[in-house]
């Protein structure tokens, strides 16, 4: 039985091109996984085996590898960067204990970073902070720390001093025990020496070593009583107090170095150790119910609780599915029989493994805290939780974004449909954030992901991997629709025909809603003029035909029913009937309503060079861009502003020719907000034209 004390869960995040993967790949080294390092920009990372990844020189999918370091078990998990990809992120932090961020020590906290470290902050994940590439020009370890403070909120607690900056940076200071670390030039990891403080640094330890030991005391009163009776505490003291701020999230203890120059990884590794919770230290998962609501249960960690386990990622390689598993409680053989409480089936454990990116040692168990993958499951989907069938438990599900983008793909020749159909299968299972949809009447195969990147790779994985000769159509907005006008209306179903019949009146007001409320549905019948039994039929009967808007057949958003009166037939009257009126009420109103198109907003944040700035945002003001802040860095300026989807198509292109191909920009999704008359007319034009084309 292994000691859970010894496990460490870990995730690698930041924005794209901060250097995680070039840091895990020194790791790995160091802990002795690999023997020769292998570098993002040749194409040869280890954590970066699809071609695509190497070919783009950035991490698309998130990858899995076991190492140990001071007799403690590391699961790392390398997550991507890029924007389109967060979904990658968001269930890899889902399941793991602790991670680190990794900032870039010019770049700063980009906007990537934002995000990430907002879904961190989501699932409560305890973090350390590692500010890379200090041999940088414009590297400023103390600008990031106060970026970090000022941009993200957080409080860094800053463990090390760099001693040089840019290309002068030759190693750094561990303030709690003043020692000095310092490599020389011959950029090995092991080549460095401990020295005492250069002369020069002395004051500026000492200054940041009181912070530091001020902070930490504060989570204990006892040892703080003590310092403030100016009795200095033990450095055991010390960290045990830092782990405890740092698991409650009070703190991020926060490091520097160069993961490419290799100066700095030893301490990340010894900081992983000392300060991030192990799998027992952190809140146990909450269960839930069938409808997702938690039952005030939890799977506490540990190998004598009944086995549960959550799906956090399906991925398809040569060898056939892999589910990886991330185990929260008991533990789990080979041969194992296991319910899948989602689909209520029972399946029996083949082959397990534990994974090194794409690679895989065989395994006969696994216990609580691990994070393993388990080959050719059937039925098993992102989020689903795995048990044993004499205790069913499900844990808190996952909740993916809806797309925001969508284009239509058909194969080229009838063969190929068959291929596809296959194919897209594996990759829906693989990424829960990109969905398919077949167009009815014209055949078509519609694809909707995150962004342009994200679907202009799906496309090149079924072009390359999958072997489908596709021919692709333009991308597409996921526009809605929504009302503008309040109105008070009554409709009445009733259908006789011999027999008993059909009978439901509703007097109802269709509001439009609050912005991002989707769809709401009260009632405030009175005197049982509507039974109450009705009700949900009547909701139900508005909620199906919000699918499909009166302007141009985009689902509808931000709309509010309210039920006030009615009437019912004591024989006529059933729920089909309401559910009826309820489409016909629909159908009726909306047009009166004011009806209006939507479009998906983008937050749109870009990095440019100082001499481009005014470029950059004319070009924004004229895609119907909203400036909204400008912050200028010590290599150019960050622009944010609020930009139409429908305007951002082929930016990236124009981005690179503005700035002599120094610019970068990531979108998310911000809102809705209603479309321009002209734009929404040449919408609803083109798509009526399009439905009627099909």
């Amino acid at each position: 039985m292994t000691d859970l004390s010894l496990y460490r869960n870990i995730g690698i995040f930041a924005h794209v091109d901060a250097g995680k993967t070039t840091t895990t790949e020194r790791i790995l080294k160091l802990t002795g996984k690999i023997h020769k390092t292998g570098e993002v920009h040749d194409g040869a990372a280890t954590t970066d085996f699809m071609e695509q990844e190497q070919e783009r020189g950035i991490t698309i999918q998130s990858a899995a590898t076991t190492c140990f370091w001071d007799g403690h078990r590391f699961n790392i998990i390398d997550t991507p960067g890029h924007v389109d990809f967060t979904i990658e992120v968001y269930r890899s932090l889902k399941v793991l204990d602790g991670g680190v961020g990794v900032f870039c020590g010019s770049g700063g906290v980009e906007p990537q970073s934002e995000t990430n470290w907002r879904y961190a902050n989501e699932s409560e994940v305890a973090r350390i902070i590692f500010v890379n590439k200090l041999d940088r020009i414009g590297a400023d370890f103390l600008r990031v720390v106060g970026q970090v403070e000022k941009v993200l909120g957080a409080n860094p607690l800053v463990m090390v001093l760099p001693i040089g900056t840019e290309d002068d940076f030759i190693g750094l200071v561990d303030l709690l025990t003043r020692k000095a670390y310092i490599w020389d030039e011959s950029g090995e990891m092991d080549n460095f020496t401990v020295e005492d403080v250069p002369e020069d640094m002395v004051d500026l330890v000492e200054e940041y070593r009181h912070k530091l030991i001020e902070t930490a005391v504060e989570q204990d009163d006892d040892i703080m009583m003590a310092y403030m009776e100016e009795k200095e505490p033990s450095i055991e003291d010390i960290k045990k107090c830092i782990r405890k701020g740092t698991i409650a999230l009070d703190f991020f203890p926060t490091y520097c170095g160069s993961a490419f120059k290799n100066k700095g990884v030893q301490i990340i590794l010894d900081a992983v150790v000392d300060y991030l919770p192990n799998p027992t230290e952190v809140k146990p998962q909450p269960l839930t119910d069938e409808e997702g609501e938690e039952t005030g249960e939890f799977a506490i960690v540990s190998t004598e609780e009944p086995f549960r386990a959550l799906a956090f990622k399906i991925m398809d390689d040569r060898f056939g599915a892999l589910t990886f598993v991330r185990v929260y409680s008991g533990t789990l053989n080979k041969g194992d029989t296991i319910l899948n409480s989602y689909t209520g089936k029972t399946e029996r454990i083949g082959r397990m493994v534990e994974m090194h990116a794409d690679d895989r040692d065989e395994i006969d168990r696994a216990q609580a805290g691990d994070i393993i993958a388990i080959v050719g499951m059937k039925n098993v989907q992102t989020g689903h939780t795995l048990c044993d069938p004499k205790h069913p438990a499900t844990l808190e599900p996952m909740v993916f974004p809806d797309p925001v983008i969508s284009i239509a793909v058909s194969p080229k020749d009838k063969g190929g449909s068959q291929k596809m159909g296959i194919a897209i299968g594996k990759m829906i299972a693989e990424d829960p954030s990109f969905r398919v949809e077949t167009d009815v009447d014209s055949g078509e195969t519609i694809l909707k992901g995150m962004g342009e990147l994200h679907l202009d790779i799906k496309v090149d994985i079924l072009r390359r991997t999958y072997g489908v000769d596709l021919d692709v159509g333009k991308p597409q907005v996921a526009y809605r629709e929504t009302i503008t006008r309040a109105i008070d209306d009554s409709y009445t179903h009733k259908k006789q025909s011999g027999g008993s019949g059909q009978f439901g009146k509703i007097d109802y007001w269709i509001k439009p809603g609050e912005p991002g409320s989707g769809f709401v549905f009260n009632s405030t019948v009175t005197g049982g003029n509507v039974p109450k039994e009705f009700f949900p039929a009547i909701q139900k009967g508005f909620k199906n035909m919000m699918e499909e808007g009166p302007l141009a057949g985009f689902p509808v958003l931000d709309v509010e029913i309210e039920l006030y009166d009615g009437g019912y037939h004591a024989v006529d009257s059933s729920a089909v009937a309401f559910e009826l009126a309820a489409r016909g009420a629909y159908r009726q109103t909306m047009p009166k309503a004011g009806p209006q198109l939507i479009e998906p907003i983008m937050k749109v944040d870009v990095y440019t060079p100082d001499d481009h700035v005014g470029d950059v945002i004319g070009d924004l003001n004229r895609r119907r861009g909203m400036i909204k802040d400008q912050e200028k860095g010590v290599t150019g300026v960050r622009i944010k502003a609020d930009v139409p989807l429908a305007e951002m198509f082929g930016y990236i292109g124009s981005l690179r020719t503005m700035t002599s191909g120094r610019g970068q920009f990531s979108m998310e999704f911000s809102h809705y907000m209603p479309c321009p008359k002209n734009i929404s007319e040449v919408v609803i034009e083109e798509t009526k034209e399009r439905n009627a084309a099909k």
